[in-house]
């Protein structure tokens, strides 16, 4: 069991958002008295269709609970959206305060759901960071394997490949079919391959349509569909325009490096040091975790990448409000040389109000010319300030 640095609020109501086996219900029963809940599971089917033709019961059930009953978990929301109209009213009844979790904002979003108006805070749970791993953190084994809870279960690879290919069949047959987001299973299936294959590179929406044999639209809504359902994001290109920035071709990132594998059919193949698939399966984890982590410590970062006509390159590019503008530059090795930074350092010599750096496996900090270049945790820690083992 590890410590979350997620911190629930328990004079709030609230909703906890994450993705299928973050561990959000483990972290409400670790942070909340059981004693002083009451917990209903949404994805008992029973239940779930209990409350579809009755929401109302939700109303006379807590309106009859004991004082001693403090908070009210809602466990997948997203199954019983209607119920949402009965804790706003219920919520006029400051003796109680509502847990609402949910694996999928695609329902509430879509359905133009009751989002309380802003009377529950919003928070987000992703798979284990580094910090939280402490000890038990290998890079390897994260990059191979993603940092899902339960797959730091298990001590052998054929078991760690079992559950990423089992949750990936889960994702498709929980949140996408039975949901009825889609009309026709196999396209999907083929555009998630290509997508997690496409994982960290510049989206072009046609080339994928080309392959999995789809249009446009249809690639831009499974994409979507994935952002809703809380498996990835979108990293827009940078712009000081919100309107040119908003018009250029996004990245997309899955939310975990081991779900990303097993999305793509890469389970197979070990990620070995100094390749190419190895720098790309360590972007995409730098980048995860500064995302986790901003989230968690509440900051209001914007963050995009930059991408010149010349094709050079920031892989990250962190917009702080009051501070300077971070761009990072993200590699893999583990003895970084200023020759390797030539383009980077050009290109961010003369950018006013900015800070460059280069996050990297070298056990030392070194700088060349105007760019920082630190061991890739003491990099996380300096972006945010906080101090770790």
């Amino acid at each position: 069991m590890y410590e979350r640095l997620l911190k629930l609020p328990k004079n709030k109501s609230f909703f906890l958002f994450g993705a299928r086996n973050t561990g959000k219900s483990t972290l409400i029963e670790e942070q909340f008295s059981l004693e002083h809940s009451i917990w209903f599971d949404l994805l008992n089917t029973q239940l779930a269709e209990k409350f579809t033709m009755n929401p109302e019961e939700l109303f006379d059930i807590v309106n009859g609970l004991s004082s001693e009953i403090t908070h009210v978990v809602l466990d997948e929301i997203q199954k019983v959206p209607k119920l949402l109209d009965v804790v706003q009213r219920l919520m006029k009844n400051k003796n109680k305060h509502f847990v609402l979790t949910g694996s999928s904002a695609r329902k509430l979003k879509r359905g133009g759901a009751n989002l309380l108006a802003g009377r529950a805070f919003v928070y987000h749970l992703f798979p284990l960071s580094f910090i939280e791993l402490g000890k038990d953190f290998d890079l390897d084994r994260a990059l191979n394997w993603g940092t899902l809870p339960e797959i730091m279960q298990f001590s052998t690879d054929e078991d760690r490949r079992e559950l990423l290919s089992a949750y990936a069949h889960t994702y498709l047959r929980e949140e996408i079919w039975e949901e009825q987001y889609i009309k026709a299973l196999a396209p999907f299936r083929k555009f998630l391959e290509v997508a997690a294959q496409s994982n960290g590179k510049i989206i072009n929406f046609s080339n994928i349509a080309r392959e999995v044999g789809i249009d446009d639209k249809t690639v831009k809504a499974y994409f979507e569909m994935l952002e809703d359902t809380l498996i990835g994001f979108f990293l827009e290109p940078h712009h000081n325009s919100i309107r040119k920035q908003v018009s250029g071709k996004p990245k997309f990132y899955f939310m975990d490096t081991g779900l990303t594998r097993a999305l793509a059919r890469q389970l197979e193949v070990p990620l070995i040091s100094g390749t190419h698939a190895y720098g790309n399966a360590f972007e995409h984890f730098i980048i995860n975790e500064i995302m986790r982590l901003a989230s968690y410590f509440r900051k209001q970062y914007r963050f995009s990448y930059l991408r010149t006509a010349n094709d050079v390159e920031v892989d990250l590019i962190i917009e702080r409000p009051g501070k300077s503008t971070l761009y990072i530059e993200i590699k893999s090795t583990d003895n970084i040389q200023s020759n390797s930074l030539t383009y980077f350092k050009k290109m961010t010599a003369h950018v006013d109000n900015v800070e460059a750096m280069c996050f990297s496996n070298d056990p030392y900090a070194k700088k060349f010319d105007h760019v920082i270049a630190l061991p890739w945790k003491e990099g996380i820690k300096k972006i945010f300030e906080v101090d770790f083992q």
